[in-house]
């Protein structure tokens, strides 16, 4: 029953807990309630820690192994200095081996990577805005092509590029490696999803109203506007030719065409099979020098690609 104040009007109802009393407890977390430890503060943590130590520990090994000499690099613990500091010593000997031909395979990749990635940015923009921004008929049907593009791993594709290059004359030059890396499908879906988020369709409606063309309206106003996509995925096929070594082992045969994986590939087989540990050091600094330009790089621009990145979180 409601109790009736003595002056007529109705008081607000008591809160009643699960027993009936009229006092509300607060509910107890059982066993079933309790947070996950994974995904507690310290699990959460302790994971993030565990990713670092997975990505840093190689490149600790490969900084300390590349400043041993060849007697330390054998004789010492991995993680442990060596005697004496040999970094300069074996850049002088990775750079003058065999006429410098180290120097030879960075600017090739140099070439693939940045030349080529590059154009290859500038196709997909150009074809993501076109996706986003313009109609023509069967374009859904083509962007699923494009998408069907992403899912194919670039190992499977190799033969396949290598048989087209065979039929075209380009199997050992410069060109079988460098064209196959102006493809780059995920590129054009990640075009897309930027022009989408940077480019306001009434900017684009306003050039058009005042007599720019298509062309004019892309490369003066879409262009600017979508910046840090273009560098992010500029950033992405970079890393990808920078890191590619299928398609050039299946497609060159001649060593001054090498890029740098590659390379190194050589170096290394040549220390297991025919037993030159020499090779086998070589093999460990040229990785390290490899791997810094692709840190320069990041550096340089993450300031475009950490905005790029976030595009579309916020709109």
């Amino acid at each position: 029953m409601t109790r009736v104040a003595p002056d007529g009007s109705c008081p607000a109802p008591e809160r009643t807990g699960g027993n009936g009393r009229g006092r509300s407890r607060p509910e107890r977390h059982g066993p079933g309630n309790r947070p996950s430890v994974l995904l507690s503060r310290a699990g959460v943590t302790a994971m993030l820690g565990l990713a670092a130590l997975y990505t840093l520990l190689p490149m600790l090994w490969l900084l300390l192994s590349s400043t041993k000499s060849r007697q330390d690099l054998f004789a010492t613990n991995g993680f442990a200095p060596g005697k004496d500091f040999a970094l300069v010593d074996n850049l002088t000997y990775l750079f003058e081996t065999d006429n410098g031909i180290f120097l030879r395979w960075l600017l090739n990749t140099v070439l693939y990577a940045g030349v080529g990635s590059l154009l290859a940015t500038v196709f997909s923009v150009a074809a993501g805005y076109t996706f986003d921004k313009l109609n023509f008929p069967g374009k859904e049907k083509l962007f699923s092509l494009v998408l069907l593009g992403v899912m194919v791993p670039g190992t499977a594709m190799a033969i396949p590029l290598y048989l087209l290059a065979a039929k075209a004359g380009l199997v050992n030059s410069f060109w079988g490696v460098f064209i196959p890396g102006l493809v780059f499908p995920f590129g054009v879906y990640l075009a897309r999803v930027f022009s989408a988020s940077y480019i306001p369709n009434e900017v684009l409606e306003a050039a058009r109203v005042d007599g720019a063309g298509e062309f004019r309206t892309f490369c003066r106003i879409g262009l600017p506007m979508i910046a840090p996509g273009f560098v992010t995925i500029f950033l992405f096929q970079f890393t990808q030719i920078w890191n590619s070594f299928f398609l050039p082992l299946v497609m060159l045969s001649d060593k001054h065409l090498f890029p740098v994986n590659l390379g190194l590939y050589v170096w290394y087989s040549s220390a297991l099979s025919q037993g030159h540990p020499q090779d086998y050091l070589l093999a460990i600094v040229g990785s390290l020098v490899s791997v810094v330009p692709l840190v320069i790089l990041f550096l340089m621009l993450q300031r475009f690609w950490k905005s790029g990145m976030t595009a579309g979180a916020v709109k």
